[in-house]
């Protein structure tokens, strides 16, 4: 299957993870655009015949040498083809031509299958923030671009 990575906009991310099972509520794109303000960033999309397919959207929030990887995913219909790899792999290549020196993000522990993924492409399990249930705990994971 051939898709395209580009690069493109919050809403057009948006639109990608109102139609991901694994996200609750979103917010605005207001909300979104004014935690990124004007911090370094990064809003990749899968595109297939010119429809969104996935996303991944990363900015520089804490100002340490790190890339925060924000949100991300890929519309049920396309998991399994490669498209998450393809997006986290522009999303890394990215970071280190900027200088960046790691990736973090945060997942819930109930979401295994994202947990997996990072394992295997290289992230570490650095912080653990207990929430009301054990699958809405926060896993922080870190992997060095170093």
């Amino acid at each position: 299957m051939s898709y395209d990575i580009v690069e493109g906009s919050i809403p057009e991310a948006l639109s990608v993870l109102k139609a991901l099972p694994e996200f609750d509520v979103l917010k605005t794109t207001a909300h979104y655009r004014e935690k990124i303000g004007n911090k370094a960033s990064l809003v990749l999309l899968a595109k297939k015949d010119g429809n969104l397919i996935g996303c991944k959207v990363g900015y520089d929030r804490f100002s340490d040498g790190s890339f925060y990887s924000s949100l991300g995913g890929v519309i049920p219909d396309f998991r399994k083809l490669g498209i998450a790899q393809k997006l986290a792999d522009r999303q890394e290549q990215w970071a280190r031509e900027k200088g960046y020196q790691s990736i973090k993000f945060k997942t819930l522990n109930r979401h295994k299958s994202m947990i997996i993924f990072a394992i295997k492409n290289g992230f570490e399990i650095y912080g653990l923030k207990p929430k009301d249930e054990l699958g809405n705990y926060r896993i922080e994971m870190i992997k060095s671009l170093l």
